[in-house]
This record gives C-alpha cells, structure tokens and sequence, in this order.
C-alpha cells in the first residue's frame, strides 16, 4: 500500500474517531446541556442581528401601563389596581372607534367583595363587547391552596396526533388562576397567557395550547389571532413533522416541546406604544380624534410596561422587554406566519459532517499551516453568515454549533494525524540518512556524531566507553571465489549477528567496506573485550548462506579501544583499535586483541 493512500486512510480514520467521540460526548447531558446554551446564545445574537431589519405591524397598538401611568392611576384612585369600572370605561370608550380587538394582558380573578359595583361594570363591558379578550393563567399550584376550577366546555380544544404536546409535562398544568365567574361563563374570549422560559431565563418560545384537566385551552394570542383570521374552530390537528395548519398561509410549526420559536421584531418598544394616561385624558375630554388616530381598527393590546409593576421579561433582543410586548410579537408572528423553523437533527448532523470534511481535507492537502487556517475560519465565518441570512429571509434556524464544535475537533484532530504522520515521515527521513542500505547498521557519518558525544559525555561525567573496530577475515578472497553478491549476504549476515550480541544501547555502525565497529557507552575495556570475544564466537558458530544457496563459515577480527586510557578523541580511539586489529589479523585472524604495542602499525 502507497504513501499516499496510507495517509488518506489515517485521515479518513482519525475523522470517523473525532465523530464518534463527539456522538458518544453529546449522549451526555452535561454536554448537551452546554452545547444546547451556546446554541441557544447563537440564536439570540443572529436575532439581534436580523430583528433591527423586522418591521411590526402597524394593525398592532399597546396601551401600556407605565411609570407615569401608574403613577396616575395610584393619584387618581388613591392605590394601585385601578377600579375595575375604570377598565369597564376604558373598553366603553375605545368601542365607538371600531378597534378590531381590546386584549387585556392583565388577570382580572376573584370579584373585589368591596366595590361588587364595579366589577358588574367591566363584567357587563366584556360580554357586552364580542372583540374583547382576557386573559386566565395555569399553574401547578396544589388543590389544598387553590381549588382548581371547572373551565367551560366553550373553552376546551382537541388537537389530534398531539405527540408533542403531551410528552411535555411543562404543558400540563393541575390548576388554574380563572377570571371572574361571571365573565368565564360569560364569553368565550378567555385565553392563557402562559410564557415558557428557557433554562437560562430567557424566552425564545411560546405555547400556543396547554393541557389541563383533559383538555387543550388556547393562548391568547392564539385566541384572538383565529377570530382575526375568521377561523372558528377548536379541533385541531397536528402533521407527523410537528406543524399545526389553521389555513395554507398561517402554520405553526411546532418544537419538539410543543412550543412555537418567536421571531423577534428587534429591541423593546417596537410596537407603537399609548400610554394609559394619556388615553385616560382623551376620554375625560372626550377627544374621539385621538382615540380615531390611534385606535381605530387596531388590535389593541393593553398591559404593564412599568418596571415597578415587574412584568418585564428577558428575551433574546433585551433583558428589558415588556411582558404585553411579548403577547404582541406571539400575535404578530401568527398574523405574518413569521414563526422561526428549527432545520432537523438530520441535516445538522449532515452539515457537520460536511464542514468537518472538508477542513479535514484542508489540512491533509495543504502543505502552509496558514491555508488550512484560513480554509477552517473562512467556512466557520462563511457557515455563519448563511446561518444569518436563512434566519433573517427564511425564517430558518440552522444550528451552528454542533458544526463549529465537530470541525475544531476535527481541524484539532487532522492536525495531530498530520503531526504523527510527519514525525514518522522525519524519523523515516533521518533513519535513512544514517543507515547504511546493505547491512542496516548505523552509517560512517553517524559513527562520526556519536564518537564525538560519547567522548563529550565522558570527559564532562568523568566516565568510560569504548570502541569495537570488527574486519571479515579473508573477504577479498571471499568475493573473488563466491561473487559479491554472495559477499553482500555475509556482510548483511554478519550484521546481524553482530546485532543480535550486543546491547540495545550499543551502537553497531558500518565503518567501511567490510570493515564495522560497535560503539559501547559506559563500558569499561574489560566488558568491552568480553562482548568482543561474544561476537567473534558467534559468527565463527555460525553458518552463512550464500547468494547461490550454499552455505559456508566466516570469520573475524576484532580491535578494542577504550577511553581514556587508549586516547580522549576520536582519531586516538580508531587508531589504536585499529592496531589491535592489525595484531589480530597478524597473530592469525579469528580472535580478540585489546593490547598493541605503540609501535603497532594501522591497517
């Protein structure tokens, strides 16, 4: 198998392990947990950037109860809440000027036993009015605290394939905070006004039905968004793929929670906005161009925006935002079918893999560190930008986290294969550049460079090594009567055995021709004359197979040097071991010499 292929192969083996780790670590909910916050930031950052471009609908106005207002309404009435008369006023004066809806975002529960008058007045204003709605709340309060009340069949909705609802015990409640008897009896314009926050506080979605006492009520928005649209029902039914159709134009594309994603329309006060007092005034001066202006055939919201009041929530364009701003948005994404639609699991993971591919090819075909580099940043920026465009035009929320963190694994991951495959490319390098081809011992070069630091650590730690110069005896005569292809395979043979006889810390090197020495670190002349005579022994025990299939006996002198008492540099180390060699050669071959005279000639 080629370099080349072997490469791809560990690239392709290295990414298939990243992907499995990262399918194994998001099957721990700790981690999914952190990925599903990062996301979650994600989508609250492209909102900032997408919302500032959203425009509300001008069909859309909020009388809103602020600072100023609830200090109004404190001065008028001598305390805060208001007189449920004043909201009965309110609703008789706004109804000459056509509104298309009042929708209190404001619970009015038990009857004030003190002013029984006044609640008669804003009973009579809301069943007198078909186009009011107000508002109830469900809860999880115990039966002992509150008795859960009997809603009216008018109110109860069915939503067949209602799988995503159920399973969701955030939608089930086992109590509820219901208007005033007579008007839940009384109309039909009774809707929830339940948020749902994330585990971080902030909202991003909404329920449009919730489940309590075996039955579905609608949110308000959703309520009075139906009547809007000239839908009447309350059967519903939901896709195999989550979506609950009230009309070819208006679909609610469902979480797997049961819960619709909010498209934002950018910072709080985007709506128009009225305060309440100053529409008090215009109905104490009986000011009907103002309330034309501003209200007719407008859906007309009406809750708190003051901060003393805390009905202020946090969402993904401000941790600031008006809870009635919230019901507005739920409504207007409804009129504008302007839902946000989470992409499926499937092409996420798709994406992923994709993003993860292609940088893992980056890294293994770019040769700069910088391409690869700009390669893995420009698909992230690249990813994102999309990501933005698909949200702002389309509605569309891919994730882009599960990406992001799959391709640093992977850019992380290619680039350690990168670095081993390197590394084994350089140790390779190197091991040819100081190895001889034929024998595969160390080469002359390398004996070089390690006589030299062998000595170095001698002299510098007070220590011994020595030198073993090793000659084939006869190998001219050798070659000439067996061919040198036969000399080649004793040489590679010899080698071998020379190998096989020392320690893994000596260091066997061919010198030149047939000529080999063995460096032996730490090793003291007389261990060094015992390995010699070691070696010599083994390759005259052993039978030699030649190129031409026969077999034969070799044998071999040996010369030892040690340091320091047979020199301190490399030139005084060879050449006294190459004159015990001479003696050994002279004194008849096939032997150890460790002692030569000064005079001693070198080979």
């Amino acid at each position: 198998m080629n370099k080349k292929l072997l490469t791809k192969l560990a690239y392709i083996l290295a990414s298939l392990l990243i992907f499995g780790v990262f399918l194994y670590l998001i099957q721990i909910p700790s981690f999914r947990n952190f990925l599903t916050k990062i996301e979650n930031t994600t989508f609250d950052l492209r909102q900032n950037i997408v919302s500032k471009y959203k425009k509300t609908s001008n069909e859309i106005v909020i009388i809103d109860i602020n600072d100023a207002s609830y200090e109004y309404i404190a001065e008028k009435f001598g305390s805060w809440p208001a007189p449920r008369a004043f909201w009965a006023d309110l609703i008789i004066n706004l109804e000459p000027v056509n509104p298309d809806m009042i929708i209190f975002d404001m619970l009015f529960l038990k009857r004030y036993t003190a002013d029984g008058n006044s609640d008669f007045e804003l009973i009579k204003a809301v069943k007198d009015n078909k186009n009011v709605y107000v508002s109830m709340n469900l809860d999880n309060y115990p039966k002992e605290v509150r008795t859960p009340p009997k809603l009216p069949a008018a109110l109860q909705n069915s939503i067949g394939n209602d799988f995503l609802i159920k399973q969701n015990p955030d939608l089930v409640y086992v109590n509820c905070r219901s208007v005033m008897d007579e008007i839940l009896n009384g109309t039909k314009n009774i809707g929830l006004i339940n948020v749902q926050r994330d585990k971080d506080g902030i909202i991003r979605t909404m329920p449009p039905f919730s489940y309590y006492d075996g039955a579905y009520y609608k949110h308000l928005t959703i309520l009075a968004g139906l009547d809007y649209l000239n839908i009447n029902t309350n059967q519903f039914k939901m896709s195999k793929n989550g979506e609950i159709v009230f009309d070819k134009n208006h679909i609610l594309p469902l979480t797997k929670e049961g819960k619709v994603i909010l498209n934002w329309y950018g910072p709080e006060w985007s709506f128009n906005y009225v305060p309440l007092w100053k529409v008090s005034n215009a109905i104490e001066k009986n000011d009907r161009k103002f309330l034309e202006d501003n209200f007719k055939n407008k859906i007309v919201f009406v809750g708190v925006t003051a901060n003393s009041l805390s009905d202020i929530k946090s969402t993904p364009v401000s941790y600031m935002f008006p809870g009635v701003e919230v019901q507005a948005t739920f409504l207007n994404n409804l009129l504008d079918n302007n839902f946000i639609k989470k992409t499926y699991i499937i092409f996420d993971i798709f994406i992923a893999i994709l993003m993860a591919g292609l940088i893992a090819l980056g890294v293994m075909n770019f040769k700069a560190p910088l391409k690869s580099v700009l390669l893995f940043l420009g698909l992230q920026a690249g990813y994102f930008i999309i990501s933005i465009i698909l949200m702002g035009f389309f509605n569309i929320w891919v994730n882009i986290t599960a990406p992001f963190v799959l391709s640093i694994l992977t850019f992380a991951g290619a680039y350690v294969v990168k670095y081993l495959i390197t590394s084994r490319d350089y140790e390779h390098t190197y091991k040819l550049a100081v190895t001889d081809g034929l024998t595969e011992m160390f080469n002359h070069r390398y004996f070089q460079e390690q006589m030299t630091n062998n000595i170095g650590n001698a002299k510098r730690y007070n220590s011994v090594f020595s030198l073993i110069m090793v000659d084939i005896d006869f190998f001219k005569k050798f070659n000439d009567t067996y061919g040198h292809q036969s000399g080649d395979a004793v040489l590679r043979q010899v080698a071998q055995t020379i190998k096989k006889n020392i320690r893994s810390t000596d260091i066997p090197c061919r010198y030149g021709g047939e000529e080999m020495s063995v460096i032996l670190t730490n090793t003291n002349k007389e261990d060094a004359v015992k390995t010699a005579i070691k070696i010599c022994e083994a390759v005259r025990n052993k039978e030699f197979e030649l190129a031409t299939g026969d077999r034969t006996h070799v044998t071999i002198s040996l010369g030892v040097a040690s340091m320091p008492e047979n020199g301190d540099t490399t030139e005084k180390l060879i050449e006294y071991a190459d004159k015990c060699l001479y003696v050994a050669k002279r004194n008849g071959r096939n032997q150890v010499v460790s002692d030569a005279p000064d005079d001693t000639p070198t080979e």
